[in-house]
């Protein structure tokens, strides 16, 4: 393999130098008001040499050779636009840009525009939202904060910046959702490099797929996928943020990218920083100053011992747009973090103070693209990552705390410290653990012609774990844990167009092959010698599916697409992990569930200055072999500071519905609005009930308004305004039919508002913005009853320079 890719390496580089210096036209297609145009086509009509623009509008054509030459571009739901062009000695270099106008085909009143990007996704067949961050990445929120607005998506939150984070799609969520960047599976990165570390600055777009996943991700996933695709383009700009807020929150963000217009030579980087003390007010029946003698009296406190921070970056150089590769970057991706931990699992009635995580990685990254390779219609796309990832446990401080902050006192007068000699009470600890981890995404697809393709995807991931702890024995530490968990999952998809473009199916396979290997050292019968002790598993599972869409009228589509979907456990579930206080589980099996969609999707439509938008989707997922916590009631204690991940008994079903609406009215104003409403049940205790600590009726509504040449010429001013509801819910079962006193589980209704507003100075490299989170400081649970931050202000600063 290595020799493979030595001489791979040698004929990549061998052909960038073999290059001749030739001319370049490059320049940005927009629309007729000044917006950038992503994927308009591009081509030199006489030589049939083309090129799509970039999310930026942006497009370069290398190696024209001297003569007259006709640039033609389009776009679909636009007219065309052409300009004859003379390439000599002297015009090495030629910018040309285009604008181009709307075509609008009429029908009655109602006009119906050709399909953006976006549409054309959300038009597959598939029950998939693409979420659009640019107006996002000028605004004081993050990435998860987004995301929470999309329909079906809630985002479950154990706390404030830098707490773990779930995501439930449509009800499911967890592992069972699997999250992506650029394809390859984010845990590979690990805690330090998270979906709220990515500025939103520095992603295109935001794909998520409920319950049934694309054949292309080869995911594992039975609640659905959310792929983060970061931007591809080589446009030469450098980006800058910085946010302050409440809580000592400060965020910054760098990030740009130079190309050399005559090798195609490329550099990108980005670098983040985040820290936030998290010292938010929290109340509820175990926030409580504990006196000597033992009375509990309830307080509103302030978190105490919760500060968090994340620093990180990636760079990589390369070749783009040459011809020989789309793209060929290699890089490095580091990142570093640091995590107070004020209580275990759930809020307790004894705080930690001094119980702390670190969590470092450095991994290498590999990019090549390649459209037609060797022949027209084969494409080639591979992402690699290899690299080591470190995380640290930090207890071994005894002294106990109440929630004022202060250390607590025996009925003696003294300070109180644990017998533990700790904060957790499995006693001190100053664990290590130490993985290797890899992932390589690679897809091969060949376009037969307009109407059929097939694909064929690989996704590996492998972690080679080792677990030590410096407050145990040498001889412990001598004799060390190793943990390994390695991934495989094939797909072949075929995908079919037909009646005039309007039918639309995607059929796919898909198989799953996990090995697991724990070898854990331990005394023999009388503790004269050390064994190892050794669990090994390697099986297999198959899946499949198919996603359908049928447009009855060019803004009337039908969709549909069912899957058996196989969820592989993650390595936390599988090794455990005292940092999370979790604990191993070797014996666990994947989870299956069957997933059906049936959608409709109306629009857009356009009414004078008036568009809007309608989809509904139905859903409903039947769930085997579930991973989770225990069912019974016991299993969900407050008082718990460790828990396991197992297969539970019985079956679980997920039905419901979604509905979304999006209006807008002359480019000004925006407003949009979505409802989730569905059950997750199951059985417990001989009885059918719903599924603890899931939201099963959510709303969302946002607002936007735009000013233009507010206060000065070309200048524009964004106003936000966002509501967030969920209803009420319990984080714990009931015991059998008597519910007396569980509503002291129920977690309650919950309405949260944000205001944001964003001011793009004329030159629009320059953007200031300011939010205001949870307007009326609303008491906000998520998570097991985790309270999360009241109300906040941040202010943002934003700088773009773009054309370096």
């Amino acid at each position: 393999m290595k020799n493979i890719f030595a001489a791979f390496f040698l004929l990549v580089v061998f052909s960038a130098q073999c290059q001749e210096a030739s001319s370049t036209i490059s320049g940005i297609v927009t629309d007729a008001y000044g917006r950038p145009l992503s994927f308009a086509s591009i081509i030199l009509e006489n030589l049939k040499l083309g090129v799509l623009t970039d999310d930026n509008g942006a497009y370069s054509i290398h190696q024209v050779p001297k003569g007259n030459h006709k640039l033609k571009v389009s776009y679909i739901g636009y007219g065309t636009n052409s300009k004859l062009i003379e390439v000599n000695e002297k015009t090495t270099n030629l910018k040309i840009d285009f604008a181009l106008k709307e075509n609008v085909e009429n029908l009655d009143e109602v006009t119906v525009n050709g399909k953006t990007k976006k549409t054309s996704l959300e038009t597959k067949g598939f029950a998939v939202n693409s979420v659009e961050t640019k107006e996002a990445g000028l605004r004081s929120i993050q990435t998860n904060e987004l995301l929470n607005t999309t329909v079906g998506v809630k985002i479950r939150q154990n706390g404030g910046l830098g707490s773990n984070v779930k995501y439930s799609l449509n009800g499911l969520s967890g592992k069972s959702v699997s999250i992506f960047i650029d394809g390859i599976p984010i845990s590979i990165y690990g805690s330090s490099f998270s979906l709220n570390s990515i500025p939103p600055s520095m992603i295109k777009n935001i794909e998520v797929y409920k319950g049934v996943v694309p054949g292309h991700l080869s995911s594992d996933a039975v609640g659905g996928a959310i792929n983060i695709v970061l931007h591809e383009g080589a446009k030469n700009n450098l980006n800058a943020s910085v946010s302050y807020g409440s809580f000592n929150t400060i965020q910054t963000s760098l990030n740009g990218a130079y190309r050399f217009d005559k090798s195609g030579f490329t550099i990108k980087a980005s670098a983040f920083h985040n820290y936030s003390d998290n010292d938010y007010k929290i109340s509820g029946r175990t926030i409580v100053d504990i006196a000597p003698n033992g009375i509990e009296t309830p307080i509103v406190a302030r978190r105490f011992y919760d500060a968090y921070r994340s620093t990180g970056g990636m760079a990589q150089v390369g070749f783009t747009n040459v011809e020989w590769a789309d793209q060929f970057l290699v890089g490095v991706t580091a990142s570093d973090e640091y995590n107070q931990v004020q209580h275990g699992t759930f809020v307790t009635k004894l705080p930690y103070k001094g119980r702390f995580l670190e969590s470092d990685a450095i991994l290498g990254n590999l990019t090549f693209k390649k459209k037609n390779l060797f022949i027209k219609g084969l494409d080639l796309n591979v992402n690699g990552v290899y690299g080591k990832r470190n995380r640290i446990i930090n207890d071994t401080v005894a002294q106990a705390y109440s929630w004022t902050g202060e250390r607590r006192i025996r009925f003696d007068g003294e300070y109180l410290d644990y017998i533990w000699d700790s904060q957790n009470e499995n006693g001190p600890t100053l664990a290590k653990i130490t993985r290797n981890v890899s992932s390589i995404r690679s897809g091969l697809s060949y376009t037969i012609n307009d109407n059929h393709k097939i694909l064929l995807n690989h996704v590996y991931s492998g972690v080679d774990r080792e677990d030590s702890d410096e407050m145990i024995s040498l001889l412990e530490n001598t004799f060390q844990q190793t943990s390994d968990l390695y991934k495989n999952i094939i797909s072949l998809s075929y995908e079919l167009q037909a009646f005039e473009n309007k039918f639309k199916l995607n059929a796919f396979g898909k198989h799953y092959i996990q090995k697991v290997l724990n070898t854990q050292p331990v005394f023999n019968d009388d503790n004269t010698q050390v064994i190892n002790e050794v669990y090994q598993s390697d099986k297999d599972y198959t899946g499949y599916g198919f996603a359908a869409s049928y447009a009855i009228l060019p803004s009337i589509t039908f969709l549909t697409s069912a899957e058996k979907a196989i969820r592989l456990p993650s390595e936390n579930e599988v090794f455990g992990d005292a940092g999370d206080n979790l604990l191993p589980n070797l014996t666990i099996q994947p989870e299956t569930s069957n997933n059906v969609n049936l959608g409709i999707r109306l629009g857009k439509f356009n009414l004078n200055k008036h568009g809007f938008t309608l989809t509904s989707n139905f859903f409903a997922r039947n769930i085997e072999n579930r991973i989770g916590l225990p069912t019974n009631a016991d299993g969900l204690r407050e008082s718990d500071e460790f828990v396991q991940y197992t297969n539970l008994e019985n079956t679980a079903e997920s039905k419901g519905i979604e509905g979304e609406f999006h209006y807008t009215y002359n480019n000004n104003l925006g407003f949009n609005f979505n409802i989730t409403r569905m059950s997750l049940t199951t059985v417990n205790s001989g009885v059918e009930t719903n599924v603890p600590n899931v939201p099963l009726f959510t709303m969302n509504a946002g607002l936007r308004y735009t000013f233009k040449n507010f206060i000065q010429e070309k200048s524009r001013l964004n106003l936000f305004y966002n509501t967030y509801y969920t209803d009420e819910f319990s984080y714990k079962f009931a015991q059998g039919t008597n519910t007396t006193g569980e509503e002291e589980f129920l977690i309650p209704e919950q309405l949260s508002h944000d205001f944001g507003l964003s001011y793009t100075f004329p030159k629009k490299n320059f953007v200031l913005s300011f939010d205001v989170k949870n307007i009326f400081d609303q008491a906000i649970y998520d998570n097991l009853s985790v309270q999360k931050p009241g109300r906040a202000f941040y202010l943002k600063l934003n700088y773009t320079i773009n054309n370096l």
